[in-house]
């Protein structure tokens, strides 16, 4: 695991909780904040998000210069939880209709 996305896993770590799941992988905090810690800390960018259920969209956040990748579930209550984290992220060329 590189070393910026541990560094993450640790910040967001001390981060307060505000909701948590029945598996240890899963952290949430307020959107707007993780948000900031996904830019400014990590250097993420958003690279695309879609709709999941009426109220909860998923994104895909990238940094570019390590390819580590987030998968973060966002829900109408202003609530951002990370679902899954990847290394290694390849952007296709392929843009479907």
């Amino acid at each position: 695991m590189s070393k910026r996305l541990s560094y993450l896993l640790c910040l967001i770590a001390t981060l307060p909780v505000i909701a948590r799941a029945n598996f240890s992988d899963l952290t949430c905090d307020d959107s707007a904040r993780l948000n900031e810690t996904l830019t400014d800390v990590m250097g993420a960018e958003r690279q695309g998000q879609g709709l999941r259920e009426p109220e909860t969209v998923l994104e895909v956040w990238v940094t570019a210069g390590t390819g580590d990748f987030m998968v973060v579930q966002t829900y109408a209550n202003g609530t951002s939880c990370i679902v899954a984290l990847g290394e290694h992220w390849e952007a296709t060329d392929h843009n479907p209709a």
